[in-house]
């Protein structure tokens, strides 16, 4: 094996990549692997989150390397009808946290940062500078991009990291509070929206306004001024502005996944994390599915690459199959409930067991569960929600939609 030939290239060092990285080492410690990211740190400027109950035991031995935020006693949820505490413990990872784990983690020379990928083949990657990486397998993880084979609406929000002189005294997160005015992230139509609040630490918290709303725009300005008057309204004035994010992320009410596949697969290449289509349909959740992945991966790390690519397409569309009763009540929010009643949705489905609430989260819900979903009083009109189960959202295209992709 020469300098530049490795068992495993992956390209896209997001948190597909990353963990993919990191099953594999722990897998096959002799293995050469080469993480390609063309940002300056793996990972990016992200924060990701996930109740402990979306895990099994491997799942949060693979997490293990990494420095996280827990809160045990679990999260609370806010609407304009109630409020409710529900004991799921929950966790939280930052980026560059992330990135620090798997410096410690890999052997060094594994992160290849600041280096574009410009072509993917089944025998390796040849990068934006003229340097070739020769492979056994090869893996794409280099995130969603547009998808006009597939339709739906959008979640946009942006986040803030503040640090306070004094502690703010908040004990768990507030996941949703929907007890705020229900405005659009642009300031024109209508979407549902709430605030999220993770207390990272005794004077730090991290805010974030979050919408569904039907089309991508983002105003960063307006949602800046709303983050701003929320820490107000609670008391949290003076503090001093530690870091952010900001998403456009899509949620999937359906599309043809196959021409999906078609148009973002290389013959002879894995696709992983969302351009893969492993995300959740609805909340856009992709971390209980990227760990899931990684280790499947790992357990056929000795696969070659045009196997393990045929294995991924098969496990993706098993993965759409799936997920087709979340994609229905994508339809149901985005065209079936009005934008500025959309929270009715929301506030309905949390009044409902804790148990149905964490198998949804982790894309396990029970004939049961989604009965009991789509039973009683429909909180949408009917006269909107039957047509609803027939058609589709707009196809995803807009080119906001790279602001942020999953992965």
């Amino acid at each position: 094996m020469t300098e530049s030939q490795y068992d495993v290239v992956i390209a896209g060092g997001g948190l597909a990549g990353g963990l993919i990285a990191l099953a594999l080492h722990r897998a096959r410690p002799s293995f050469r692997i080469a993480l390609v990211e063309a940002g300056k740190t793996i990972g990016g400027n992200h924060r990701w989150s996930w109740f402990d109950s979306d895990l099994d035991d491997e799942g949060r031995a693979l997490l293990s390397s990494f420095r996280q935020t827990g809160w045990d006693k679990g999260y609370e949820v806010r609407f304009p009808a109630f409020r409710r505490h529900l004991s799921t413990p929950y966790r939280s990872l930052a980026s560059a946290d992330f990135h620090e784990g798997l410096v410690r983690a890999l052997p060094e020379g594994t992160l290849m940062t600041g280096r574009a990928v410009a072509a993917l083949d089944a025998r390796g990657a040849d990068l934006a500078d003229g340097t070739r990486l020769d492979a056994r397998a090869v893996i794409d993880c280099r995130g969603f991009g547009q998808a006009p084979q597939l339709c739906g609406g959008w979640q946009v929000f942006l986040g803030r990291h503040i640090r306070l002189a004094e502690p703010h005294g908040i004990a768990c997160p507030v996941i949703m509070d929907a007890h705020v005015e229900q405005h659009a992230p642009h300031g024109n139509g209508g979407a549902y929206r709430f605030v999220y609040v993770l207390p990272i630490g005794a004077h730090d918290l991290f805010i974030e306004d979050t919408y569904y709303a039907d089309d991508p725009a983002l105003d960063r300005s307006a949602l800046s001024a709303r983050i701003d008057g929320y820490a107000r309204a609670h008391g949290w004035g003076e503090h001093e502005i530690v870091g952010g994010e900001t998403g456009v992320l899509p949620v999937l009410t359906g599309g043809d996944f196959r021409a999906f596949q078609r148009a973002a697969s290389t013959d002879g290449v894995a696709l992983a994390g969302a351009r893969g289509g492993f995300v959740h349909p609805l909340t856009s959740y992709t971390l209980p599915i990227a760990v899931e992945n990684a280790l499947a991966i790992a357990r056929d790390a000795d696969l070659t690459g045009p196997q393990l690519a045929a294995l991924f397409e098969a496990r993706a569309r098993r993965h759409w199959r799936r997920t087709r009763f979340y994609r229905l009540l994508a339809r149901m929010l985005f065209l079936a409930a009005r934008p500025e009643r959309r929270v009715a949705v929301f506030e309905r489905f949390y009044r409902l067991r804790r148990g149905l609430i964490e198998r949804f989260y982790a894309l396990r819900s029970s004939p049961a569960d989604k009965l009991r979903i789509l039973a009683g009083k429909p909180p949408v009109a009917v006269s909107r929600a039957i047509p609803a189960l027939f058609k589709n959202a707009a196809p995803l295209t807009s080119e906001n939609a790279k602001t942020r992709t999953p992965d």
